[in-house]
C-alpha cells in the first residue's frame, strides 16, 4: 500500500467510524484497525486526532463546494440561487450519508463551533457563498432582514432534519420532496 493509498484508508476509516459512533467512540487504535494500519503508522500522517478530524472536514468541504456549485449562477435572481443551492446540497447529502453525518457531528460539536460561527461571520476563509446569498437577499429586500445566524438555522436547519430522516428510513426524498422542502425551507426566510 503506497502512502497516498495508507493515508486515504485512514481518512476513510475515520470517516466510517466517527459517523456511526461519535468522535469520542472512535479512538485512533480503532481507525488503525479500521484502516489495516499499524496504530503508529496514522501519526505519521496526522499529529493527534483532533488534526485528523479538522482534516477531514476540510476535505469533506473541498468534495462539498464544487458539487453545489457547480450549477450556481451568482447573477441569477435570489430565490433562483437559494433553490438551486439548497437542491444540490440536499442531494449531495443524499448521495453521500457517511459526509453528512460526519458534518452533521463536526457543526455540533466544540470542533466546529467555532468554524461556524466564523464562518457565518465571516471571519474565515473559504466558501463564502450561503452566507454572501443572504447577505445579497437582504440588501435587495428579498430576504427577511435577520441576524445571518437566524437565517442560516431557517435554512440549513429544514435541511439538516429532513436529510437525516431520509439516511434513517423516515421519508424518502425523492425529487419532487427535495423541491418541496426546498421551497419551504424558501418560503421561510423570503420576505
Amino acid at each position: 500500500m503506497s502512502k497516498t493509498d495508507k493515508r486515504e484508508e485512514i481518512v476513510r476509516a475515520a470517516l466510517e467510524l466517527i459517523a456511526e459512533n461519535g468522535f469520542h467512540a472512535a479512538p485512533m487504535a480503532l481507525i488503525a484497525e479500521r484502516a489495516k494500519v499499524g496504530a503508529g503508522t496514522i501519526y505519521r500522517y496526522f499529529a493527534n486526532k483532533d488534526v485528523l478530524i479538522s482534516e477531514l472536514y476540510q476535505e469533506l468541504e473541498q468534495r462539498l463546494y464544487p458539487v453545489i456549485l457547480e450549477n450556481y449562477v451568482e447573477n441569477k435572481p435570489i430565490r433562483e440561487r437559494f433553490l438551486r443551492l439548497f437542491t444540490d446540497l440536499i442531494r449531495y447529502f443524499i448521495a453521500n450519508p457517511l459526509d453528512f453525518r460526519y458534518l452533521e457531528q463536526f457543526h455540533n460539536s466544540p470542533y466546529g463551533t467555532e468554524y461556524r460561527r466564523d464562518k457565518i461571520l465571516g471571519k474565515r476563509e473559504g466558501c463564502d457563498v450561503f452566507r454572501n446569498l443572504f447577505e445579497d437577499g437582504i440588501s435587495q429586500q428579498v430576504v427577511k432582514d435577520l441576524p445571518l445566524v437566524i437565517l442560516f438555522d431557517l435554512a440549513f436547519g429544514p435541511i439538516q432534519a429532513v436529510t437525516r430522516d431520509h439516511i434513517l428510513g423516515f421519508v424518502t426524498l425523492d425529487e419532487a420532496m427535495v423541491s418541496r422542502t426546498i421551497e419551504a425551507c424558501w418560503d421561510g426566510i423570503k420576505r
